[in-house]
């Protein structure tokens, strides 16, 4: 399985994530959005417009690490990708 993270090197939460998907020898393409404007400015697009992130758009939240799995569907919730 591959999963797409998407998150940031200065997000504790990120790092954890990628050293869970690491352990469980998931393949990961990590974007870095600290690191790339353009992969930030289309994260936020998403972000604002997708329902998936309307808890995180109200508590001002940025909603990451986001995965996104082979197929596109997004999750916020790393247990899903882990399958716990």
């Amino acid at each position: 399985m591959k999963v797409t993270v998407i998150g940031s090197h200065l997000c504790p939460d990120t790092l954890y994530a990628l050293n869970q998907l690491v352990e469980a020898k998931i393949e990961i393409d990590f974007k870095d959005l600290s690191a790339s404007l353009p992969d930030l400015k289309a994260y936020l697009a998403q972000r604002d417009s997708n329902p998936l992130y309307a808890a995180v758009r109200e508590k001002g939240g940025i909603g990451i690490p986001c995965f996104v799995r082979e197929d596109g569907t997004t999750t916020l919730d790393l247990g899903e990708i882990l399958g716990r």
